[in-house]
């Protein structure tokens, strides 16, 4: 320290070392030993606690409270000012507060040492308690163990006594030597040194005259040998001792062989067991045989063997149509070699990975003894359709009325003049080429009627059978001035299938040629009785363009419906059938559907054919946006990932993930479906010839695009059957919606011709056709579009060639003529000889040339052709063998185009 002196004459002790944060550290050397004499010099270091100045070292003992610290003095030395020392440093005395500040942090030091020395004392003795306390209930837990041990062996040694006794009371004489000598008593064993361990619970130690203990339990004797001495006997693994010898003094008094003499020191016996962390810990404790090991040595005292078999595990295997022998075996629970083995015996070599069909895996199975429970993949589809409904909720509804008949017996204007309506004016070429629905309000009975309308043209035979089977009543329209025509007859044939009733409207009563009695004779040949000749259809004569007799026509089909007693609920989810389809530019994949069951509300997870969706709107017949729609309603369903198939059914489903487990299933059997049909797999004799018959056929490459499902669906049908076995249509690509630029791609890639159907290019398409040279051909009627196809393909046949005979002429002589060659001198028999025209020559009945006619002369004037009866001279191209008496045949051929 320095001191220095203020202006006031006052000391200040100043430190003379630079404070520092350095913990304090005392360095050390000591030397390692290691075996083999080898040593170490190692640095230790010693860091003691960092200590607050003033504050006294920490005690060795923490049972002994450390003294309170002084309080702080109140009176502080008074401001020392800063002086000049001699070396040139500035000191500076201590301010008021600083001191003041220094003396309060040390006081709060201090008071925070004497709580954490108080803290640490509370704690140890809590330790002291509880260690105490458990050292007192393992002494109780000792002592009742050695009370147990004692009174076993107390009732032991009672029952050892009460057999020695009555063995000395019934038995007679001597026993021999080599007889086993009665059990005697053993001395109680001396307690154990201190410091020694402990025997094991369960065995015994002490050994008697002519026994040996062995495991705990059980108790083995030992016949005694010569002179009374009993043979060594070795402790068991068991026991805790080693080998013992027991001896016999005279008298037959037993006495304990000498220990025998070791080497090493005496001391405590090594515990047996390895040193883990849990003995180490609980070296105080003692050591117990654990449940396991007593158990391992119960079942090999009682030799029960380790491998005994296992219970068979019974189980319910679901089997799906195909499965692999790994799969099959991890269901069962059993091992894949158990089953190859199975299947080697029926005569099947098969490895682990191969795929084995539901009945064979079914037969290995129930032959295991397990359960089988067959799935296919078409179980995903039960549940969606025909649940039976509770005769207590349903509702009558509106009845689904069918309009079918020939093309051009006037049943769109029927409809037209039902729902005051004009549907005809928008179809093209006056025809009906697509499939409608309408709802019409009876004004009798003040329902609804829900009108189907179908087209009449013969490729429209799809869009006929699907309306067919959607409805409740056919109404048939026939013409009465044209009488029963082959789509009328097709139309009865439907019906029929169906199994629906159906009303004759006999339509055009108001022409002059009008012969309605005409018509119901001709329906009697395909077993259509109207009323008026005694049968049980019914009929009606009306006229769509006078409006006459309409009201009597639905007053027909109500009470038709009333007979027909037509009900179902509509609180359950809706059940409907695909009508039509198409793919709208603005809206996306619209689908025309009528509702059978349930209502079809917006927000509903919808599944048609390989199609899913969300219902996003409906749209009523009349072009209104509606939130719901219930049986009987036709509505236009927005909402379709894509457009689906007409025809498909509709259901509603309860998650997406129900509806993406049905359209994979669909579209998985749509690919197959259209695989098997394009690799053309092997069939019977009669189909391997037919693909022989048309594998060298021309193809004609078309892309064709529609505006709907139902009319995409007639083209394909009415191209497919222009197809003979030398030509036929290949449709490249069929599909709905307009022609875009990859339809374009594709025909260049093919050279192929496009087809658009009611649709159009868009502007892309269109500039890429023109550029690449693909034709692209627009139609709004059928008919048209398969008259231009037929045309086209059948400029694809090869011609027919058609000989047409000229005349014969006989050679006469042969002149052989400088610079020409031979040249025959013949005379034409009949007909005529022209020149280039084709020629064969004839000897003795046989053609030996067939070729054409170079030169034709008549004198030595060059003529066109030689009358009967006359001379001339012939000579043919590239052949000269003509001989004297040949005959000469002269003919055309004329090439004829061939059409389907």
């Amino acid at each position: 320290m320095v001191d220095t002196k203020t202006p006031g004459d006052k000391k200040l002790s100043v430190p003379s070392k630079t404070l520092s944060l350095k913990p304090r550290v005392e360095t050390g050397t000591v030397r390692q030993s290691f075996s083999h004499g080898r040593s170490k010099q190692v640095v230790v270091e010693k860091r003691g606690k960092r200590r607050i100045d003033g504050s006294p070292e920490p005690q060795a003992e923490i049972a002994k409270p450390a003294p309170a610290a002084p309080a702080p003095s109140r009176r502080a030395p008074p401001p020392a000012q800063p002086r000049n020392s001699g070396s040139g440093v500035v000191l500076r005395t201590l301010t008021e507060d600083e001191r003041s500040a220094r003396a309060s942090a040390l006081a709060d030091a201090k008071v925070r040492e004497v709580e954490e020395r108080r803290q640490a004392e509370e704690e140890a003795q809590r330790r002291a308690v509880r260690e105490a306390a458990e050292r007192a209930e393992r002494e109780a837990a000792e002592a009742r163990r050695k009370a147990e041990e004692e009174r076993h062996r107390h009732e032991e040694e009672a029952k050892r006594k009460a057999e020695t006794e009555a063995k000395k009371r019934f038995g007679e004489g001597e026993q021999p030597a080599s007889a086993p000598r009665p059990a005697t008593v053993a001395p109680a064993a001396p307690a154990p040194r201190p410091g020694a361990p402990a025997a094991r619970p369960g065995t015994t130690t002490t050994a008697r005259p002519g026994t040996t203990t062995a495991r705990p339990g059980t108790t083995t004797q030992r016949p005694a040998g010569p002179a009374g001495r009993a043979p060594a006997v070795a402790a068991g693994p068991d026991e805790d001792e080693g080998p013992r010898q027991i001896r016999r003094g005279p008298g037959g008094a037993a006495r304990p062989a000498p220990p025998p003499k070791t080497t090493h020191k005496p001391g405590p016996q090594k515990e047996r067991g390895r040193l883990t962390v849990v003995t180490a810990f609980n070296a105080d404790d003692v050591r117990e045989r654990s449940i396991a090991s007593f158990r391992r040595r119960t079942q090999r005292l009682k030799g029960h063997a380790s491998n005994e078999p296992k219970e068979k595990l019974i189980r319910e295997v679901i089997i799906p149509e195909a499965i692999t022998i790994q799969e099959l075996a991890n269901r069962m629970s059993e091992r894949a070699v158990d089953v190859i083995r199975m299947l080697m015996k029926q005569g099947a070599m098969h490895k682990i990975t191969d795929v084995i069909d539901a009945d064979t895996a079914q037969l290995i199975a129930e032959e295991l003894g397990h359960t089988v429970k067959r799935v296919a993949a078409s179980d995903v589809e039960e549940g969606l359709f025909d649940q039976v409904d509770d005769s207590s909720d349903t509702e009558t509804r509106s009845p689904v009325v069918t309009v079918m008949g020939h093309v051009d017996h006037g049943k769109t204007s029927l409809l037209d003049a039902l729902r005051h309506a004009n549907v005809v004016s928008g179809e093209a070429g006056g025809i009906t080429q697509h499939i409608g629905a309408y709802q019409v309000l009876s004004p009798e009975s003040g329902k609804k009627i829900t009108f189907i309308d179908t087209p009449g043209h013969a490729a429209f035979t799809a869009m006929r059978a699907r309306g067919a089977k959607v409805t409740d009543i056919v109404v048939l329209v026939v013409a009465a001035d044209d009488g029963v025509m082959p789509q009328t007859v097709e139309a009865i044939n439907h019906a029929k299938a169906a199994r629906v009733p159906i009303i004759v409207a006999i339509n055009k009563i108001d022409k002059p040629d009008a012969k309605p009695e005409r018509v119901r004779t001709e329906l009697l040949q395909h077993e259509v009785q109207v009323e008026s000749f005694g049968g049980e259809v019914v009929d009606v004569e009306v006229s769509a363009k006078n409006k006459t007799n309409l009201d009597k026509l639905l007053e027909m089909i109500a009470l038709q419906a009333e007979l027909l007693d037509l009900k179902t609920n509509s609180e359950r989810p809706a059940e409907g059938t695909v009508i039509e389809a198409k793919l709208d530019r603005g809206r996306g994949p619209v689908a025309t559907v009528l509702v059978q069951r349930g209502t079809l509300r917006v927000g509903d997870i919808i599944v048609a054919g390989a199609e899913m969706g969300r219902v996003r709107a409906l749209i009523s017949d009349q072009g209104e946006t509606v939130q719901e729609a219930g049986p009987s309603v036709p509505v236009e369903v927005l909402g379709f990932n894509g457009p689906p198939e007409a025809g498909d059914r509709l259901a509603v489903v309860e998650n997406e993930a129900r509806a993406r487990q049905v359209t994979s299933y669909r579209a998985h059997q749509k690919r197959e479906n259209a695989a098997a049909s394009i690799s053309g797999m092997r069939g019977s004799l009669e189909q391997m010839m037919s693909q022989l018959k048309t594998a060298g056929r021309k193809e004609f490459p078309l892309i064709i695009k529609a505006d709907v499902q139902g009319s995409l669906e007639a083209i394909l049908g009415s191209l497919e059957k222009l197809g003979t076995d030398e030509v036929a249509a290949r449709i490249l690509h069929a599909g709905v919606g307009g022609i875009s630029e990859s339809d374009v791609t594709l025909a260049e890639g093919f050279n192929a011709a496009i087809i658009g159907f009611s649709v159009r290019a868009n502007k892309e398409a269109a500039a890429a056709a023109k550029r690449n040279g693909i034709e692209i051909r627009y139609y709004n009627i059928i008919y048209d579009l398969v008259d231009d196809v037929k045309k086209a393909m059948s400029g694809l046949l090869a011609p027919t060639l058609r000989e047409t005979m000229l005349g014969n002429a006989a050679i006469l002589e042969i002149f052989n003529i400088s610079k020409v060659g031979k040249v025959a001198g013949c005379r034409v028999t009949d007909g005529t000889v022209e020149r280039g025209a084709n020629v064969r020559l004839i000897r003795d009945n046989v053609v030996v040339h067939e070729g054409k006619l170079s030169t034709l002369k008549r004198f030595k004037d060059e003529v066109k052709e030689v009358q009967a009866g006359q001379e001339c001279g012939m000579a043919f191209e590239n052949y000269h063998d003509m001989r004297a008496g040949d005959v000469i045949e002269c003919y055309r051929v004329e090439t004829i185009q061939r059409s389907l």
